[in-house]
């Protein structure tokens, strides 16, 4: 084999790479938004008349908040509800959120150093310009990740209730501690299942409008250069 096409393969499987690390990171960064801006779960609290709903006031609600999203998000934490009462299974439940959020964190950094490192790579010249056919390696990221926003809108659409189920059997297999009985886990009053459907909102908002820019620089460029 040639040296010539050595390189052509090699600069063929650091553009798959780099197109995987832009469609994990796109994912991960929209993931993340609901998660790390805490301020759009507060300004729920009114809008869904959350003290009212649950009988705490508006700056327990938020401790109680602040407290679980403490434990998912920062190593080491205890888990707690603030004022509110919890059971072992609704502990355990957040145990599994918190792996789940950890691994979303780890795959957004991860995929966001091999960004940076493959365009360290490609300013020395050491990479090709991560092309695959006719198109950056970014575009296809772009057009996959567009598609799952799609999908998973659709389909909610048609029945909230049963992809909100069908999401926690995927995710949470062979367990029922997410089905909250709001007597033994008051956190349950103070997370209503429309805060869930902002969050995938938000989610998919994101994702569309990350993947929408994309598409949109790579159509504009290639436009110009004809």
């Amino acid at each position: 084999m040639t040296n010539i096409k050595k390189n052509k393969i090699k600069d063929l499987l650091i553009s798959f790479l780099f197109c995987i690390a832009i469609f994990l990171f796109i994912i991960t960064f929209s993931i993340s938004l609901p998660i790390y801006l805490r301020p759009f779960y507060y300004l729920h609290i009114d809008y869904l008349e959350l003290s009212k709903i649950s009988g705490f006031t508006k700056a327990e609600i938020i401790e109680a908040y602040n407290a679980v999203l403490d434990y998912l998000t920062i190593p080491g934490k205890d888990f707690s509800t603030g004022v509110m009462k919890y059971s072992l299974d609704g502990q355990m439940h957040f145990a599994g959120c918190k792996l789940l959020f950890d691994l979303n964190s780890a795959v957004l950094l991860s995929s966001a150093i091999c960004i940076v490192t493959l365009l360290i790579f490609r300013k020395s010249d050491k990479t090709g310009p991560f092309f695959i056919g006719k198109h950056h390696a970014s575009f296809y990221s772009a057009l996959s990740a567009i598609f799952i926003p799609i999908i998973i809108g659709a389909l909610a659409s048609l029945n909230f209730d049963k992809a909100f189920e069908i999401f926690h059997n995927i995710f949470f297999p062979g367990k029922e501690n997410w089905i909250f009985n709001p007597l033994t886990d008051e956190i349950i009053e103070i997370l209503p299942q429309e805060f869930f459907m902002n969050c995938a909102i938000l989610i998919g908002t994101s994702i569309l409008a990350l993947s929408c820019t994309l598409l949109l620089y790579w159509g504009f460029k290639r436009k110009r250069n004809t």
